[in-house]
Parts: C-alpha cells; structure tokens; sequence
C-alpha cells in the first residue's frame, strides 16, 4: 500500500503546473482517422442515431453518454475548507471530482459550477438539463440551503442524485466506525456518539448512525447542544432533535463529551485537549475538518484508542472517495432512480467488509486508491437497488 503524501510536502510550483489548462478532456470513443468514419461518427449517418432515438426514446441510454455520464453540480458556496469561494474558483474541485469518477468508477463526468444560489433557479436548470446526464453529484454546496437543493432534485428528476458532503461522508464515516467498534470488542449500536457539527456533513452521519441503530448521538452545533426545547433550529435540525439526545443534555460541547465513546468532528471548530479526555476508555476520534482537524491527531491519540481524520497524511483517512464513486457505478448498473437508504447501508457494509481483512488501530478502514473498493460499493450497491 502507497504512502500517502500531504499536500504541505508538494510544493505550490508543482500544483499549479499540474493544474494548467485543467484536469480533463472530452475525446472521442474511436479514432475518426478518414471521410468513412467522420460519416459515420457524424453527418450523415448520425442522423440515422437521431431518428431512432426519436422514434424510441429509451434509445437514447444504448446509443450515447447520457446514461453513464454525471452532472457535478456545485455553486461554491463550501468548498473543501475554503468557505463560499463562488463557482469559478470551485471548478478545479469539481474538474477532480469528475476526473475520480472516470479513473475510480469508469463513469464520465462533466463538471457544472452555477453563478447561483437560488434553489428554484439550480433545480429548473438541472430538470432542462436532465437529457444530458443520468445522475447528480451535487458537491460543496452550503448548509442548510443544500438539505432543500437535494430534496428538491430528488423529487423533481427521474435519477440518481445525492450531496456527497453529506452522504458520502456519512457512509464512510459510519464504515470507519464499524470497523473501530469491532477492533475494540464494543456494539455499534451500544456506542454513545458526540457529533460535533450539524452542517450537511454532521446531519448526514447522524441520520445515517440513527439508521444504522445507534440510538444515544448527541449533535452539538456552534450554539451549543442540539435539543428540542431551542427555538432557534431550522426545520431539518429541529426534525433531528426530535431524534437524538437521548440523555435531555444541554449546554455546549464541554457537557456533550465526558463519558462519550465516539467524537466525530465536521465542524471546522477547536476542541481543546481536556474535553476528550474526558470521554470514555478506548475512545474513538475521527476529527475530519479540512485542512486542519478538529484536535490534532497526535494529541486526540493521547486519550484515544482510535484516531482518524479527513486527510491523507495521517492514518484512517476518511474519504468520500471510499463512497461516491462506487454508489453512483452501483446505482447507475441496476438502473436506480434513487439512490436509498438501503444503499447507503450496503455501501457502508462492503466498505467494512473490505477493512475487515486488514484491521488495525490505524486502519479501520481501507486506503482511498485501494482498487478493491469501488467495485465492492458498486456491487453492493446494485444488488440494495434491486432488492
């Protein structure tokens, strides 16, 4: 397995050259080498595509793109650890993205940064849209306002569409903390979990958590523990604070973490050293903020059995790539119009399954170029659909 190389040991000349003139190209499927195969490819005989697409619609699916291809929709409005930097500085994430989705899953890509913020305008664009692609991946957009966005999408378009900030880091972060549990010989769903952050990323894991079984999750967003006597919740918050808390807390994270099992950071907040040690034995961290974690890892190491982070520079990476790329392969081959609750499970399953062959304390779960995973997720995945 490849070490992996943080970001702060290549240097700013390197990444910027590797950048230049963008990470894709748009080629195509077969040489057009002389007049036959440009007629062929092109005018006149695509011609004869266009009529029978015409006269069959569904046609459309076998004879161009449109099936495998993914929309990754984004108005830079919470790009990596950057913030609102707006659409053209997000395109290089979303020129990644796609690039990921090509190399890790074999699926085409094609990036969309929108020079709006407003809901009704993103959904009636992408439902114009709808004939060029068959999935969304909608990335980096802001809390709460992409809880609305993709729900608004789900139900307005006949295709695959999810927020990875919010699901793919759920999944894997819910595999990390299968494999952590089984390591130190504890139930999952026994597991008392502090969710530091109730952004899209914060919401998603303790929703994904509550389907996974886990009952005792306390959220803690930047006004303090998230229960259902504030008055200040919006709607998606106030839904989950129906749901959580178990144990009536108030107050802020200084109450939320003694005794806690489970610290999962996405918050981009501080957390000093003596609140985590005041969690329980055998302690796990996956303090995930980009670039710089919520506790450093060295000291989170300190008072945990298990730590883990969003970065590749450390042990137990928490990466959405675990995810995404394999649950869109996996939706898109069983034809999914939704991508459910179900499948989420299923991917978390293959993820873990796939670490359980190699567990340890700094890997709970597998390497994010580990060439097995994709396709486990896309497996997985499948097979949720059809059921």
């Amino acid at each position: 397995m490849s070490k992996a190389i943080a970001a702060t040991e290549i240097a700013d000349e390197e990444i910027l050259e590797f950048h230049r003139g963008g990470k894709l190209v748009v080629a195509p499927t077969a040489p057009l080498l002389d007049s036959r195969t440009l007629s062929v490819s092109y005018t006149p005989g695509v011609a004869r595509v266009s009529t029978a697409i015409a006269q069959r619609p569904e046609l459309v699916d076998t004879y161009t793109w449109a099936a495998r291809m993914i929309a990754v929709v984004t108005d830079g409005t919470a790009v990596l650890g950057l913030g609102d930097v707006g659409p053209r500085a997000a395109l290089p994430v979303m020129e990644g993205k796609a690039g990921i989705f090509r190399a890790f899953a074999e699926l085409n890509a094609v990036p969309l940064v929108l020079d709006t913020t407003d809901v009704d305008e993103i959904v009636r664009l992408l439902r114009q849209l709808r004939p060029s692609f068959g999935a969304v991946s909608l990335e980096d957009v802001a809390a709460p306002r992409c809880f609305e966005l993709e729900r608004r999408l789900i139900e307005e378009l006949d295709c695959p569409v999810m927020h990875d900030d919010q699901h793919g880091t759920a999944i894997v972060t819910l595999a990390g903390l299968r494999g952590a549990a089984t390591l130190l010989g504890q139930e999952l769903t026994r597991l008392r979990v502090v969710v530091a952050g109730a952004g899209a990323a914060g919401i998603a894991c303790a929703r994904l958590l509550l389907a996974a079984g886990v009952t005792d999750i306390t959220l803690v967003d930047s006004r303090g523990i998230v229960h259902a006597e504030r008055t200040d919740l919006n709607p998606v918050k106030a839904e989950l604070a129906r749901r959580t808390n178990i144990r009536g807390l108030r107050g802020g994270i200084e109450q939320a973490l003694p005794g806690a099992n489970v610290l999962i950071g996405v918050s981009s907040s501080r957390i000093p050293e003596e609140l985590v040690a005041a969690m329980a034995p055998d302690a796990v961290i996956f303090a995930l903020s980009n670039p710089e974690p919520e506790i450093d890892p060295a000291v989170a190491a300190r008072h945990a059995a298990i730590v883990g982070t969003g970065r590749s520079d450390h042990p137990n990476q928490i990466n959405n790539i675990l995810a995404s790329p394999g649950i869109f392969r996996g939706a898109l081959d069983a034809g999914a119009r939704r991508i459910t609750e179900a499948m989420k499970l299923a991917a978390t399953a293959a993820i873990a399954e796939i670490a359980a062959e190699d567990l340890a304390p700094d890997r709970v779960v597998p390497s994010a170029i580990d060439p097995r995973v994709t396709p486990a997720v896309a497996a997985a995945v499948a097979a949720a659909a059809t059921r």
